[in-house]
């Protein structure tokens, strides 16, 4: 190849690279004189944040989801399961401090702790009522999503017309210890020498090293589970990441990093969350969405919980083909569930 030839190449690989890394990202339009569609970032305690709002009617409820990880933001992917909610609701996703489009390499990484998410929060739900006009909304939590959401209502729930828990973690430690003790008995089941070693040398929880001990755990389960079909939210996430119209190369990258902060600073530091202790009664309806095959955030946990909270109306929903991601794997009967919520309130 002659030399003028490879100058060319190199020109328009940097170029393509240039516009993977930074081309703008967007959150495509909505037909409708009332719909909204925006893909913004706003200053939310010390730094920017980045909200995806969508609806066809602005002026119907608002939700906001708390996703979970910590750190596994939805905003590159939150579409694919959310398009049948924008008819009914204004759908807000938030990529939380430190997570997916929220991620600054010039944060101040020691503000990411979970006390200044809720915080963060707060402040959130507080610029969507103002802004849109609503006393109140709809709360969604996932995962560690739902701590926070336990958290906010603990603090204040005047501004949360109802709050849905999909995978609620309830007592941090004790659910590791069932989590650990199935995983357990799944690799004793399976004759699987080198799972046991793992487990056995990991010892029972509390873990010394949190982040590969619980990854190893749950790898073992999803390996020997008897249900094997919920969704892959990590293929969802590469593909949004890098393919998404709400994502560039450079928002793939944030994820990352993101995502491996996230765990180093917040993964360990809720193991004396409580809920058996810390929040007895809630004075807002609740829901909450167990997958019948949940054993990251133990569904077993979840129905003795509801049955001892006190609230003025509570439902207990089991998602029967769903492990820990009911809301993506039985995804017309999530979005079916919000709707008959929100015309309860």
């Amino acid at each position: 190849m002659k030399k003028k030839n490879i100058q060319r190449v190199s020109a328009l690989i940097i170029l393509a690279l240039i516009i993977f890394l930074f081309r703008p990202a967007y959150t495509p339009s909505i037909n409708g004189s009332k719909s909204i569609s925006k893909l913004v970032s706003i200053r939310v305690g010390d730094q920017n944040q980045t909200l995806l709002i969508r609806g066809k009617d602005k002026d119907k409820p608002i939700i906001l989801f708390l996703h979970g990880g910590p750190g596994l933001a939805q905003i590159c992917y939150a579409r694919k399961y959310q398009s049948k909610l924008e008819d009914d609701f204004v759908v807000v996703n938030w990529d939380q401090r430190g997570s997916g489009k929220s991620y600054s390499f010039f944060m101040d990484k020691d503000s990411l702790t979970k006390n200044q998410i809720v915080e963060d929060a707060e402040e959130i739900i507080e610029y969507l009522c103002k802004t849109y006009g609503k006393e109140k909304i709809i709360l969604v939590g996932h995962s560690w999503g739902t701590e926070l959401g336990m958290d906010i209502i603990k603090k204040d729930s005047s501004r949360i017309s109802s709050y849905i828990g999909v995978g609620q973690v309830v007592d941090h430690a004790e659910g590791e210890r069932i989590s650990y003790e199935y995983a357990m008995d799944l690799a004793k089941q399976n004759q699987d020498s080198s799972a046991l070693n793992d487990l056995e040398n990991m010892g029972s929880p509390p873990y010394k090293d949190v982040i590969n001990s619980t990854l190893k755990q749950e790898n073992i389960i999803k390996k020997y589970s008897p249900f094997k079909h919920d969704v892959n939210v990590t293929n969802d996430i590469i593909k949004g990441s890098l393919l998404s119209a709400e994502s560039n190369g450079l928002d793939a990258i944030k994820y990352a990093f993101g995502n491996k902060l996230s765990a180093e600073k917040l993964w360990g530091t809720n193991s004396e969350f409580n809920l058996f202790d810390e929040v007895q009664k809630v004075d807002l309806p609740v829901y909450f969405c167990a997958g019948r095959y949940d054993y990251t955030t133990p569904s077993v946990l979840v129905k003795k919980y509801y049955e001892t909270l006190e609230a003025p109306h509570k439902e207990f929903i089991w998602f029967e083909n769903s492990a820990h991601f009911p809301q993506y794997t039985e995804n017309d009967k999530f979005c079916d569930l919000l709707l008959n919520i929100s015309n309860k309130v």
